[in-house]
């Protein structure tokens, strides 16, 4: 529900997680945060997730230099993230870089004056500020 990701995308993450080398539950969490529309709120551009998806979703992107309007494209290392040339006047994501007030997470490196953000590496599980107990999640799951 945070993420605004239904059912049947939750279970495809949740298979993709399961079959990564390492902790079932932290897997899922990284998948989850590298997802565009997340970066974006996380970066700033969106006041809200829902807000965030929607600025995505409109082509206001691009993912290394391509325009990338699908809200769920997941972000690797190494990624170059920029507001799009033509929409670098926009009121809306101008606003809430000058509102946000929420720090930029350390594993994403972000110049505001040219709004152009790197993903460093993946998210660590301690970074991630949601409450959830990820392991019920993995329990339901492999029922």
């Amino acid at each position: 529900f945070v993420y605004g990701v239904l059912e049947k995308q939750f279970r495809g993450y949740f298979e993709m997680a399961s079959s990564k080398k390492g902790i079932t539950g932290t897997n899922l969490l990284q998948i989850l945060e590298s997802r565009l529309d997340n970066v974006i709120y996380r970066l700033g551009f969106g006041a809200t997730r829902p807000q965030a998806r929607q600025l995505v979703t409109h082509g206001n992107f691009e993912v290394n230099g391509k325009k990338v309007d699908i809200a769920s494209y997941l972000v690797k290392p190494g990624d170059v993230i920029t507001v799009r040339e033509i929409r670098k006047d926009n009121a809306i994501i101008k606003n809430n870089m000058e509102t946000a007030g929420r720090p930029i997470p350390a594993w994403l490196d972000f110049d505001n004056k040219k709004m152009v953000a790197k993903v460093v590496r993946l998210v660590n599980r301690e970074e991630i500020d949601i409450p959830v107990e990820e392991q019920l999640i993995v329990e339901l799951y492999n029922k």
